[in-house]
């Protein structure tokens, strides 16, 4: 199976590794970090798979630690670090470059009523028919607040 490329033709890791040289080249010494940080949890999912990643596999590592960035975020304010906080909040801003555009909440919920009006009464079954269509591209909790606010309607 092979990994979608982007327009100059590399894999998603390719550009991870790539950007990580060019950080090291600058001297960027967080940027180096990061990325190298999160190349290696791609490294990790490679042996758990037993296989190479594929672009799905990479912005899935991706969007894990985008997630406990944002709840490092929200740990440090709770406890008045700012400069920690900060610091997680460029993390994710710099990961988030590495994401494909996100869908427009208007697509999602039309699907979400559409996978209502089939017959889907409860959330899960909402999740279950609309996650497949958008994995990779919305955070499954966007969709899960449209499903319980659709469902709160019908």
């Amino acid at each position: 199976m092979s990994s979608p490329v982007d327009a100059s033709g590399n894999t998603l890791l390719a550009r991870l590794q790539s950007d990580q040289a060019s950080a090291r080249r600058e001297q960027q010494k967080d940027r180096v970090m990061l990325l190298g940080m999160i190349v290696s949890e791609v490294k990790n999912r490679e042996i758990e798979l037993r296989r190479d990643a594929t672009d799905d596999d990479v912005i899935e590592v991706i969007r894990k630690g985008i997630k406990k960035r944002r709840e490092s975020v929200e740990m440090y304010a709770k406890a008045g670090r700012v400069d920690l906080q900060e610091k997680e909040q460029q993390e994710v801003t710099l990961l988030e470059v590495y994401l494909p555009a996100q869908v427009d909440p208007a697509e999602v919920r039309a699907a979400v009523q559409a996978a209502i009006a089939a017959g889907a009464t409860n959330v899960g079954a909402v999740m279950a028919r609309v996650m497949p269509a958008f994995k990779g591209r919305v955070d499954g909790s966007v969709i899960n607040a449209i499903a319980r606010e659709e469902i709160a309607r019908a």
